[in-house]
């Protein structure tokens, strides 16, 4: 029960460091409250919306009523087995905008900006081009984490690229390269048809080191002897124990359970500390404060033609689609669905893409209810930048009450504007020549939604979480109050301690969160072996020449 580092959570950030530190010849345990990833509806691509609705996967973690969205509480899902949230997230695989880690650099994560993070993005990939274009210069060919693309062989899925373009905007050919903005094809973190999560990645191959052991467990708390994190205590077995670091404890425990665990173990906010009666061991006022998320619509038609994954939304196409993938990992179930996307500027002035479309060709919700028209597809939109912020706060001292989280979605009337903008702008790329054969009338928000008031209302009522939440342990510089943790993600004050995960981000990137969480682990081993980072990357991304003067 004791090891060189002890990594808490076994998710998208702590198996990348398992493996890299691992790797290195560290002795490294790694504590997971969730268990095994076994089964088809998890490692099945296609299945996606079933394992981030199951109890056995997920923390099944629920917003505060939010005051702007009609007080409804959303679903945060969190992944609560081995892989983390990389076992139970759509496989959309998206690295960010090169200028969001710029302003992560320019705020005060030194290190952090693309040039430094962009060799750290290769190194975790094996990007497989198999006939699929992308930019190969700008991709990673031998790292541990396959990322690939879908067929594309639906025809909605070709139109909307293709309507993209009729609209007016780029073609790109590979938003993970030089160039984001534009309609591409997605891409997807997928091996051979199956969930290429961090599980299968980096957890195994680490695991069959003798150096790398798992222990199943919930961590209670950082123990910390004079300043110094020395271990956790962790419940295993249904006994209490503690698990010792000899050289440092990491938390990777995700953007919700890392700021909860450090605020238990008396590292926080001083006085909601003291409310909570636990000793303050070092007074951080950003540990929970700046939470961000992506919300987004989906936006749904209906087709005119039986084209849509619909026609396997029955006892009969789920079967045959099940066996097909358990027999050959091919077939529908082999692809997230998700294989064209979007990165748009809502409006000129704006230097880089702050909207972004996930196409799926069926009209249908996470939660597995299809449209009650049938056959159609939608468009999954929102705002990329929100200034919206939130935070987790403690629900008691008990490790195991769940913290309470509050987004404080749409606070800001910018975000209002944004969100009109999204629906309109996704109504135009539907009204494209590219559609025509395909589009009978719009499902939602319908065709008589068309006032700014109609529309906040339709936002209101349907805007969900994209399930991105970050930023709550912020990394910055060490005399930024608000830091959490340093460039190094050192946890500012207690020493022996680091958090990498997604909640050290300065701010949200742009797309789905995975692939930086992933990065974050992978450069975060680096920091922690006292290694010299990887040599800068001075590639050059794209940025529209009229930026300034024009949206598209």
């Amino acid at each position: 029960m004791e090891a060189d580092y002890v990594i808490v959570g076994a998710g998208s950030a702590g198996c990348a460091m398992a493996y890299r530190l691992s790797e290195a010849g560290k002795s490294v345990l790694v504590i997971e409250h969730g268990g095994t990833d076994a089964g088809p509806f998890i490692q099945m691509p296609g299945a996606l919306s079933y394992p981030m609705n199951m109890k056995m996967y997920d923390w099944g973690y629920q917003s505060e009523p939010e005051p702007h969205l009609n007080n409804r509480r959303l679903a945060c899902p969190r992944g609560k087995v081995i892989g983390g949230s990389s076992s139970i997230n759509g496989m959309v695989y998206v690295r960010g905008h090169a200028h969001d880690y710029d302003h992560w650099r320019e705020t005060g994560a030194d290190g952090w900006g693309y040039a430094d993070v962009l060799p750290y993005f290769k190194r975790m990939e094996n990007w497989d081009d198999a006939g699929h274009g992308g930019d190969p210069a700008w991709r990673g060919n031998s790292g541990p984490l396959n990322v690939t693309r879908g067929p594309m062989h639906n025809p909605l899925t070709r139109a909307f690229i293709e309507a993209g373009g009729q609209a007016g905007y780029q073609i790109t050919k590979d938003y993970n390269g030089q160039q984001q903005e534009g309609f591409s094809p997605f891409d997807m973190t997928v091996k051979n048809g199956r969930r290429w999560s961090t599980a299968n990645a980096y957890l195994r191959p680490a695991l069959k080191l003798e150096n790398c052991d798992l222990i199943r467990g919930l961590v209670q708390r950082v123990v910390i002897e004079q300043g110094r994190a020395v271990g956790v205590e962790a419940i295993i077995k249904g006994q209490t124990q503690v698990v010792r670091a000899r050289s440092e404890v990491i938390i990777a425990a995700s953007a919700i359970n890392s700021p909860k665990l450090l605020m238990v173990s008396g590292i926080g906010p001083a006085l909601h500390l003291a409310e909570h009666g636990i000793e303050v061991v070092a007074d951080r006022p950003g540990v929970g404060a700046n939470l961000q998320d992506h919300l987004e619509l989906y936006i749904q038609m209906a087709a005119s033609q039986p084209v849509s994954l619909y026609k396997y939304w029955n006892l009969l196409g789920k079967a045959y689609v099940g066996a097909r993938w358990l027999f050959t990992r091919t077939g529908p179930g082999a692809s997230n669905q998700f294989e064209s996307c979007g990165f748009i500027r809502s409006e000129a002035g704006i230097p880089y893409p702050d909207i972004q479309f996930h196409f799926l060709p069926i009209a249908v919700r996470y939660d597995g209810k299809a449209a009650a028209e049938g056959h159609g597809f939608q468009a999954h939109v929102g705002p990329m930048r929100s200034t919206s912020r939130g935070a987790i706060t403690l629900r008691s001292a008990d490790p195991a009450d769940d913290p309470v989280i509050r987004f404080n979605y749409m606070s800001e009337e910018r975000d209002w504007q944004e969100f009109r903008s999204c629906i309109r702008l996704t109504r135009e790329i539907f009204a494209q020549e590219a559609f025509k054969p395909f589009s009978k009338h719009e499902i939602q928000p319908g065709a008589e939604v068309q006032s700014d008031d109609e529309l906040d209302g339709f936002i209101r009522e349907h805007a969900e979480s994209a399930y991105h939440p970050c930023g709550t342990c912020k990394m910055g510089r060490a005399d930024d109050a608000m830091s959490v943790v340093d460039p190094e993600t050192r946890v500012i004050g207690v020493d022996g301690l680091r958090v990498a995960d997604s909640s050290i981000f300065p701010r949200i990137t742009n797309g789905n969160l995975n692939s930086p969480s992933i990065m974050v682990g992978e450069k975060a081993a680096d920091h922690i072996l006292g290694r010299s980072p990887l040599p800068a990357d001075n590639a050059e991304p794209w940025v529209h020449p009229d930026w300034k003067t024009s949206q598209r």
